[in-house]
């Protein structure tokens, strides 16, 4: 997967393919992996105005693109994707109030 790229098609447990966009992709020099948070393209907002946003890391492949898409396993893990998806979610806010 290309640190750029804006799609990803994510295959489901049953084997459906659901297209989604990239919210943003980062290296964790702390794991050693990449990881990238998405959520499907036509996600509808709850009641909360919120939509489920997905995380996995990622190694890419030889060519640097694409790449398997794999489960976050521990919690270390789990609280420093959410602080980095909160920061960047107060980068969002405030460049929208600006």
């Amino acid at each position: 997967m290309d640190h750029g790229q804006e799609n990803i098609t994510v295959v489901d447990e049953n084997g459906n393919e659901q297209l989604c966009n990239v919210l943003f992709t980062f290296e964790s020099e702390e794991f050693g992996k990449s990881y990238v948070l998405y959520y499907p393209i036509g996600a509808e907002e709850d009641e909360n105005e919120e939509i489920e946003i997905h995380a996995s890391s990622f190694s890419p492949n030889e060519n640097g693109e694409d790449g398997e898409l794999l489960p976050i396993e521990t919690d270390p893990e789990w609280e420093m994707i959410e602080e980095m998806l909160n920061t960047f979610l107060d980068e969002e806010e405030d460049e929208e109030e600006e």
